[in-house]
């Protein structure tokens, strides 16, 4: 069966840092380019990060960029997102999917997805 699921959200203070973890099940991760999307209430899911299998380029939205880090480690199935001087604005629940390339990460007959992990961000 396959399956990704996603850990290591939670309550953090601004500033503070998360590692957000997807591990998939039943298939394996190397052949596929992996994002990470995020939603928050009321709000449109907006693409977050993704890194791509090919070559493992990475990709990040605007608002990340330079705090957030996206990573793969084969050996174990799982792929990373290190997010540190987190902020308000970062609360959402995160969630982690597959495509074939970044561009069509969640789509189509290879975009799978897991549950979600809630981040929420305050003091």
């Amino acid at each position: 069966q396959v399956q990704l699921v996603e850990s290591g959200g939670g309550l953090v203070q601004p500033g503070g840092s998360l590692r957000l973890s997807c591990a998939a099940s039943g298939f394996t991760l190397d052949y596929y380019a992996i994002g990470w999307f995020r939603q928050a209430p009321g709000k449109e899911r907006e693409g977050v990060s993704c890194i791509s299998s090919s070559d493992g380029s990475t990709y990040y939205a605007d608002s990340v960029k330079g705090r957030f880090t996206i990573s793969r480690d084969n050996a174990k199935n799982t792929v990373y997102l290190q997010m540190n001087s987190l902020k308000p604005e970062d609360t959402a629940v995160y969630y982690c999917a597959t495509g074939l390339e970044c561009v069509n990460v969640g789509r189509g007959p290879f975009g799978s997805w897991g549950q979600g992990t809630q981040v929420t961000v305050s003091s």
